[in-house]
């Protein structure tokens, strides 16, 4: 099949996929499956833990299209990160959006995985935000305390999903930045994704959803955001 004709398709299913999902639950964080490194570092945050919007907060979803468990099917114009379950159903996650994100869509699969990793800025990043070349492991790294890197074609997509220290930003866009989950989803995510694992990245639409970014910027109450990236 030609790229253009699985582009097209990725960005059909993008348009099928917001209006196929009904939330059945929401699922509170389960803190007793975190290590005592996470539950060590997450004591240690200095951004503060604000509530996500409602509908971006983890759900079990109804789930109609056709990946097989296992998966991973990325909606940047949503905000929503699907993991796919048995049964017709899958997880939800609401994410934030950087332009990264949207730089690239496809078809790729899990290449490597990593608990609390380091930052390696990019030489954009550092003239842009201006940033130190290496930001250790810990509560104040803009990677947070997953991150999962993606591959195609045996080579790094430099497409990643990983946590945030701006939870505050879930379900909305910002500047920079690749798909980002509140620390305590990419936990969870990351203990169920496998390497190999296959992954869906949906071609954007329409950049950013102006309505999930009001939303959820609307649930925040602090106004600013911590940290940096």
């Amino acid at each position: 099949m030609s790229s253009l004709k699985v582009k097209l398709r990725i960005l059909a299913a993008g348009l099928m996929l917001s209006g196929c999902m009904q939330a059945t639950h929401y699922e509170a964080t389960d803190t007793k499956a975190f290590k005592p490194k996470d539950k060590e570092l997450l004591a240690k945050v200095r951004y503060e833990n604000t509530p996500v919007a409602e509908p971006f907060r983890r759900a079990i979803v109804q789930y109609h299209r056709k990946e097989s468990p296992g998966s991973i099917v990325v909606d940047s114009d949503n905000h929503y990160l699907y993991y796919v379950l048995d049964g017709g159903k899958a997880i939800r996650y609401g994410i934030t959006v950087g332009e990264e994100a949207m730089a690239w869509s496809g078809i790729a699969k899990v290449g490597s995985k990593t608990e609390w990793p380091a930052w390696h800025p990019t030489p954009g990043e550092i003239s842009r935000l201006g940033v130190p070349t290496y930001v250790a492991p810990g509560p104040d790294n803009p990677m947070g305390s997953r991150a999962i890197y993606l591959y195609s074609g045996g080579k790094d997509t430099l497409f990643r999903i990983h946590g945030t220290n701006q939870p505050e930003y879930i379900g909305a866009s910002i500047s920079s930045g690749c798909i980002r989950l509140t620390n305590e989803d990419a936990i969870d995510l990351y203990d169920r994704v496998k390497l190999g694992t296959l992954v869906v990245v949906l071609e954007p639409k329409h950049g950013d959803s102006p309505y999930n970014s009001r939303l959820a910027l609307g649930a925040s109450q602090t106004g600013q955001a911590g940290g940096s990236y």
